[in-house]
């Protein structure tokens, strides 16, 4: 990708921020430009593109609930970047959700000690923050947890917030069993079809059927016999048929109780 549509791009989009989105991109601009310069630019302007064309295609081809958040422990060189959206807060969030009615969820967010690619200090100060919006608006908090089993559960419970998704869910037994009393959901991902993964698909046989989700983390994680392929929603099939089978129910009868799953959480 050239500089010349690079700055293109910012040419099309920059004319829809204003007040503190405008303010918002300008300070994440500084510290990129001072320390990365183009490369950090152009990772904003793909991610700010992901937002327009998800926008775009709700708008085209109807209803599709989104999740406003910042996960804080997935930016690994865009630590500038990290530390302007430290800007992100209750209020932001909490007035962004709310003068938009596609937005059905906090998150992604959560913490992410296994990379450390950004200081856990500011991974739960950013988390405390999405946690406290959610409880507030009474909205779905999606959560990535991941080497952080302990912190993400002690925030939880100290929490007001009662609907709680564990997004990607990879975690323990223990960890699933301490949060279900809190009222979490659970999303299977492709990963419990590998292979490796009899623990997790252990974990998944115990968790209620009214408390599971699936998901397909698109475009990671494909499950078998899709493995190493970009994922796409047609193979959520594939995590469907190995989640009937760890449950020894019938997949049409399990397609169901997700679904429904799905809209007592979010609707």
């Amino acid at each position: 990708m050239t500089v010349d549509f690079i700055f293109d791009l910012l040419n099309q989009f920059l004319p829809s921020f204003s007040g503190n989105g405008f303010l918002l991109l300008f300070a994440m601009l500084i510290p990129c430009l001072i320390l990365f310069g183009f490369i950090t630019i152009y990772a904003l302007v793909v991610i700010y593109a992901e937002l327009k064309i998800s926008s775009f295609i709700q708008d085209k081809v109807g209803p599709m609930g989104q999740g406003f958040g910042f996960h804080a422990g997935k930016w690994g060189l865009l630590q500038p970047v990290a530390d302007a959206l430290k800007l992100l807060t209750k209020e932001d969030i909490t007035k962004e959700i709310s003068l938009n009615k596609k937005i059905i969820g906090v998150g992604e967010t959560g913490l992410d000690f296994y990379y450390n690619n950004s200081d856990k200090d500011s991974q739960i100060k950013s988390f405390k923050s999405h946690i406290d919006a959610a409880a507030q608006l009474n909205v779905p908090l999606i959560v990535h947890s991941r080497n952080a089993e302990n912190e993400t559960y002690e925030l939880l419970k100290k929490s007001k917030c009662h609907k709680i998704l564990m997004h990607c869910f990879t975690g323990s037994d223990s960890f699933a069993e301490n949060l279900i009393p809190l009222g979490a959901y659970f999303s299977a991902s492709g990963i419990i079809t590998f292979s490796n993964s009899k623990s997790l698909q252990e974990t998944f046989k115990k968790i209620p059927l009214d408390k599971l989700l699936i998901e397909t983390d698109s475009p990671f994680l494909a499950p078998v016999p899709m493995r190493g392929k970009k994922n796409e929603p047609s193979y959520i099939q594939y995590t469907l048929n190995k989640l009937a089978d760890l449950k020894n129910i019938n997949k049409s009868e399990l397609d169901k109780i997700t679904t429904n799953n799905f809209n007592q959480l979010f609707f």
